[in-house]
């Protein structure tokens, strides 16, 4: 069953913005240790990639936030709330403290979908209640 669905679209020039006011700091206060890292590596190689890689992160965070309906505030938080990849690419949401403790008491599970073109990054969330998700493991798909 559905518990919650968040959408998000972000002005990448207001992104940039912030990261030519505040630098490392910004960024720093939106990503995980590990979404930091990437950020910094994508940066180095391409600037405007890392612009659109925390971009996107901040959208995905924000529509999970809307998504369980808390906004910005305990016990979500933006480093509670990581955006990585499965092997394949695909976004998945990983949780930290207090925001992955209160996800497990009400057994939820996030859906995260983003994207980034031209000026705007979107993302869009869906959370659901853990008995309603059939279990699927990747040996039961066919190709």
């Amino acid at each position: 069953m559905i518990y919650g669905i968040g959408t998000d679209i972000c002005d990448i020039r207001r992104i940039r913005a912030s990261l030519e006011r505040h630098g490392d700091r910004f960024a720093a206060k939106v990503l995980s240790d590990a979404e930091f890292r990437t950020w910094k590596l994508r940066s180095a190689r391409w600037p405007e990639r890392g612009v659109r890689y925390l971009a996107t992160r901040f959208s995905a965070k924000e529509s999970v936030s809307k998504a369980i309906g808390l906004g910005m505030r305990l016990p979500m938080g933006w480093k509670l709330c990581e955006i990585a990849n499965a092997p394949s690419g695909k976004p998945v949401v990983l949780l930290h403290g207090g925001l992955k403790d209160w996800f497990a008491q009400r057994q939820l599970i996030a859906h995260i979908s983003v994207t980034d073109e031209a000026d705007y990054a979107a993302s869009f969330c869906v959370v659901e209640t853990a008995q309603s998700t059939p279990i699927l493991l990747n040996q039961d798909l066919q190709p």
